[in-house]
């Protein structure tokens, strides 16, 4: 079953039973240690009146004592109108020579009882404990007596109902206080939850920064409001990378579309012959290409922002796809007068086509940016622990700038800002090598000095 309703009632609440439950069970516990206490005295009472007649019926030697008996009992115990007597002598003509009738009803019972004590109501609906025991008469003849006693307990009776009566409406009302101060303790514990629901509540785009304060949570709360300042962090920084991410998209954007249109505008200005429109198409041609490499390698990264990329099962030879790429970039390397050296070889499990992908990112970024007559190196090799293959590929260069490095691989970032972004790719190539590298479960890192830039890729053989 579930509680409903605010989680201060419920606190409440379950503190308001949890009390009120403690209190029935020492209440009824009180009850029967104090209805206990009254057998204890009720019995010590008829133990204490049988050794009375014991002693009276002791000293009866004749048969005027025995008629006597009564008289002297009734002085005894003139002083205790609560006892009841029966006296039988089944061996005189006399039966009883006492007996009242409201133990006389009960006399057979009493008899099956034996020794046990047995309680009971008569008529007038008082209550009464009762006892029958055998008692010797020193007579000539050795007469046997059946004596019962009997106590009223009535006044016992009426103040356990009483007791009772007056501690359950003791039990209400403390449940009842309870739940009021389970309810303001509540209240005041939840003041730290209540100031994280504000806080939530007044959140916007501008408001991020907005942080909650640990120094007056209980420590309960602490790692909720911890988690909530963490979220708060995480959602600012996203927020700051969309924001960032936007501007970056539409200032990409906006050059190959003013190209579009300042071009499509100087055509359609005059009339044109059909080599020149055809040429216009062809400059046009190369923007769209340009717009969508660009779109598919932001929808690439947004697969990869929410681990959508497809988790490869095939064995991968990476010398094998370095080499194929070795072939691809001949003729660009041969342009610059560049050489490319493999060293090593290596196997992973993974996809042939995005890790071919990475790797064709950095080699093609090796090349654009080594000067003439050098040589781009590639190394493989296992690691000593035989569970990773770390490749490097390496070229020489200008060295970038040691509080650049850790901002390479963000998207559409460039070291040399004013390199001009026609035919320089679209910023994304390494942001995308990256999120492949990572979606093997891999890492990749950057190394530069004033010899050598190098990517250094590490890859689990097993994924």
């Amino acid at each position: 079953m579930k509680l409903k309703g605010s989680l201060t009632a419920r606190i409440a609440s379950l503190f308001a039973a949890m009390a009120g439950g403690l209190l029935i069970i020492a209440g009824v516990v009180f009850d029967r240690a104090v209805s206990l206490h009254f057998d204890e005295l009720d019995l010590h009472d008829l133990s204490a009146k049988f050794t009375i007649l014991e002693t009276l019926l002791s000293v009866t030697t004749s048969d005027q004592a025995l008629s006597d008996l009564p008289n002297q009992i009734d002085n005894v115990l003139s002083g205790y109108d609560s006892i009841v007597i029966c006296i039988e002598t089944p061996a005189r003509e006399s039966q009883y020579l006492m007996c009242d009738p409201r133990l006389q009803q009960m006399k057979d019972r009493l008899v099956d009882a034996g020794n046990n004590a047995l309680k009971w109501k008569d008529m007038s609906g008082g209550t009464f404990i009762g006892q029958g025991m055998p008692m010797f008469v020193p007579l000539f003849d050795s007469t046997q007596a059946e004596v019962f006693i009997a106590l009223d307990i009535s006044h016992h009776v009426h103040f356990l109902k009483s007791m009772r009566f007056h501690l359950g409406i003791g039990i209400l009302v403390a449940i009842a206080c309870a739940a009021i101060l389970g309810w303001f303790a509540a209240k005041k514990g939840l003041e730290p939850m209540r100031r994280v629901v504000s806080a939530a509540s007044m959140l916007s785009a501008k408001s991020l920064g907005q942080r909650l304060s640990l120094e007056d949570a209980p420590s309960e709360m602490q790692a909720l409001v911890k988690a909530f300042n963490g979220m708060l962090e995480r959602l600012e920084t996203s927020f700051l990378r969309l924001n960032e991410f936007s501007a970056d998209i539409a200032h990409e954007l906006r050059s190959p579309v003013s190209n579009l249109m300042t071009a499509t505008q100087v055509a359609v200005s005059r009339a044109r012959s059909a080599d020149e429109y055809r040429e216009v198409l062809h400059s046009n041609l190369e923007e769209f290409e340009r717009l969508a490499r660009m779109i598919s390698d932001m929808l690439f990264l947004a697969k990869a922002d929410n681990n959508m990329l497809p988790k490869g099962s095939e064995q991968v030879a990476l010398e094998t796809e370095v080499l194929a790429l070795f072939d691809f970039y001949e003729a660009l390397a041969d342009e610059k007068s560049l050489s490319m050296q493999l060293t090593g070889q290596g196997a992973v499990i993974g996809d042939p086509l995005m890790l071919r992908r990475a790797l064709s990112n950095l080699l093609s970024n090796a090349i654009r940016h080594t000067d003439p007559e050098n040589t781009i190196e590639v190394f493989i090799q296992e690691s000593r622990d035989n569970k990773s293959i770390e490749l490097s590929i390496s070229n020489p260069g200008d060295a970038i700038p040691a509080d650049q490095i850790p901002l390479v691989f963000e998207r559409f970032y460039r070291v040399d800002p004013s390199r001009s972004r026609k035919g320089d790719g679209s910023g994304l190539g390494l942001s995308i090598t990256r999120s492949i590298i990572e979606a093997h479960g891999g890492e990749i890192s950057l190394s530069s000095n004033s010899n050598r830039t190098s990517f250094i890729i590490v890859l689990p053989i097993y994924s």
